[in-house]
């Protein structure tokens, strides 16, 4: 007959009515191969009869340290994990990981407020990635010093972490070098500068006042090829968006038309979509009257002939989901190429 079903059923109970130790029931479940097989089964039997389910999961993973999760640090509002196609291809390389490790995933929005910090810091995961910060983000600080492997997708980069980017400095460059090729007013369109995403048009900014990692090396490699090719940065024009997409971006592709720039540099294929967009508006040919470069080789880019570098986010993911959960990561850094089609001359 079947004793009462209990939640208070405990490890020491199981352990009297077998004549063990609870160290042998906790072997049982744990590490049955330590356990001769009478023994185990025994064991089981009676805690089946007591109703004991087990070893409580969440107190086994603290004596561990174990969650089978890892913590996408995004510095972003959620939704941008959806919106953006960026963020979903590399959340799609980084899921696949998790699948194919049976681990989870924990996505933990930060905007720079103060319960950033603990949002991260209480976290149930074993590894943290971090996406899209600024350099003094305090959080980064906090995933550093868990003891926990980190990956920084982009940068900056951070003690006890690692980095995981193309050269977004030399890619900048080799994408200028195509986008203003014989053009006399160029510009460019600019992921944002900092946390408070004001869009806005401004010429020739420091690119060292910029505190997001991917913004400042983008400009930086087009300052690189500006002063290579004796243009003087300080008259760049450079429209700042709020964020990463192409209907928003609408306004300020068309301010810099109205500058009658003939190229632009684009930091996303988005952002130099909504330049496009903005010159079949105006009946502008491309390239001849306006050269555009964008950059990731979205789906997209091929069916808009858009000059663009490509870069795989998909892999990066997986490279960032690989590091958290404490694998080793391809021995060889995200690679990029310049692929040109017919929007640059």
């Amino acid at each position: 007959m079947s004793g009462p079903r209990s939640s208070r059923v405990t490890m020491a109970l199981v352990a009297r009515r077998c004549g063990v130790s609870p160290m042998t029931v906790s072997y049982c479940y744990n590490q049955p191969d330590r356990v001769a097989p009478g023994t185990l089964r025994r064991v089981l039997a009676v805690a089946a009869e007591l109703g004991y389910p087990g070893p409580d999961p969440t107190a086994r993973s603290l004596r561990r340290r174990h969650n089978g999760a890892i913590g996408v640090v995004l510095g972003e509002h959620l939704a941008y994990a959806f919106e953006d196609p960026q963020a979903r291809r590399f959340l799609t390389g980084v899921a696949e990981v998790c699948r194919e490790r049976g681990a989870g995933l924990n996505l933990i929005p930060t905007t720079g407020e103060d319960q950033d910090v603990d949002r991260v810091r209480s976290a149930s995961v074993d590894g943290y990635i971090v996406w899209t910060t600024v350099d003094s983000d305090p959080v980064l600080g906090v995933v550093s010093g868990l003891d926990k492997p980190v990956a920084v997708h982009g940068g900056p980069a951070v003690p006890g972490a690692r980095v995981v980017s193309i050269d977004n400095r030399a890619s900048a460059r080799e994408l200028a070098a195509r986008a203003f090729a014989d053009a006399r007013r160029p510009a460019v369109l600019s992921f944002p500068f900092d946390r408070d995403r004001r869009p806005r048009l401004e010429s020739g900014p420091d690119p060292d006042l910029v505190r997001f990692p991917v913004t400042r090396d983008r400009l930086l490699g087009v300052h690189d090829h500006c002063r290579e090719a004796g243009f003087d940065p300080a008259l760049l024009p450079v429209a700042v968006v709020a964020r990463n997409d192409r209907a928003d971006a609408a306004a300020l592709a068309d301010a810099l038309l109205d500058r009658g720039v003939d190229a632009v540099v684009a930091m996303s294929d988005q952002l130099a979509f909504a330049v496009l967009d903005a010159a079949r508006r105006r009946g502008l040919r491309v390239p001849d009257d306006l050269a555009v470069g964008g950059w990731d080789d979205g789906p997209d880019a091929r069916r808009e002939g858009l000059t663009t570098i490509a870069q795989s986010l998909h892999d990066q993911g997986r490279t960032c989901a690989l590091i958290a959960l404490g694998d080793r990561p391809p021995s060889r850094g995200p690679g990029w190429t310049a692929t040109v089609r017919n929007s640059t001359r």
